[in-house]
């Protein structure tokens, strides 16, 4: 973390990269949202692997659905939490978003987009892309620090309101935080809103097809368990899912970064 020049200290490049607010690339959220959060909950693993539950309430006393009013609860918990989002959301959306070749769509929605790092990936890797984001009010006003006008920021939510146009949605980290039904229930929508030969973009850590790896998705998946309702899951389990929703063709890719990517056609 730190380097030294006789009695000087520094930040060493990676430091100064991913530990100060400053950066372009800070994980500092992500890092104070571990900390209030995650570290708590994870203390009470082995409850959460006996039960199949959550921690919410062991380790804060809150019931269900708590994920979002915890980190939203204060302007302050909001923004660490974005910008969590968007330090660790940088890792990977270069990637998620050349994974495909999307030069045949022209207005990209990504759907609970945060600060709009898919968003933006996407527009820089497709200049036919015109590229929105559609998330909660309070979320589309703290984007807007984060966006710099790039991209169009719609005000909404994907599951009680009508989604924007468009002929390719994203959901990115957003489908392993719920339950099956969920997931359909949101699925089915998109494909509904979906022109022709549409598509939805989807940016999840795959598990392999026995669900002995890779490492990294396995711990997200236990991450899931203490504080969601959701987990990781295989290609093949994402594909009955879409399909069961009405896609035609479901693909993915292993990317080697924090997210893979998938792709479902209508």
């Amino acid at each position: 973390l730190l380097e030294r020049d006789g009695n000087i200290y520094r930040n060493t490049a990676e430091a100064d990269t991913y530990l100060r607010r400053a950066s372009e690339h800070t994980l500092v959220g992500y890092v104070l949202y571990s900390d209030s959060a995650l570290y708590q909950m994870w203390g009470h693993l082995d409850d959460a692997v006996k039960e199949g539950t959550h921690r919410w309430k062991q380790a804060f006393g809150l019931e269900g659905g708590a994920l979002f009013t915890h980190f939203f609860r204060t302007p302050e918990a909001q923004h660490d939490f974005l910008l969590g989002m968007h330090g660790f959301g940088q890792l990977a959306s270069p990637t998620v978003a050349r994974a495909f070749d999307l030069s045949a769509y022209s207005r990209f929605v990504d759907l609970g987009g945060a600060t709009g790092h898919l968003a933006m990936a996407a527009a820089d890797a497709w200049p036919n892309l015109q590229a929105a984001v559609f998330d909660l009010p309070q979320v589309v006003e703290t984007a807007r620090q984060f966006t710099h006008g790039k991209v169009d920021l719609i005000p909404g939510d994907f599951f009680a309101d009508p989604l924007p146009p468009a002929d390719i949605y994203a959901l990115g980290r957003i489908l392993h935080d719920w339950s099956e039904p969920k997931i359909v229930t949101l699925l089915r929508k998109i494909h509904a809103a979906l022109p022709d030969h549409g598509a939805l973009l989807i940016a999840e850590k795959l598990l392999l097809p026995d669900k002995s790896g890779p490492v990294s998705a396995l711990m997200q998946s236990l991450n899931m368990l203490v504080c969601t309702e959701g987990k990781e899951r295989t290609l093949a389990e994402y594909e009955e899912l879409l399909r069961d929703a009405g896609f035609r063709s479901v693909e993915g890719v292993f990317t080697g970064k924090p997210v893979d990517a998938l792709l479902a056609r209508k």
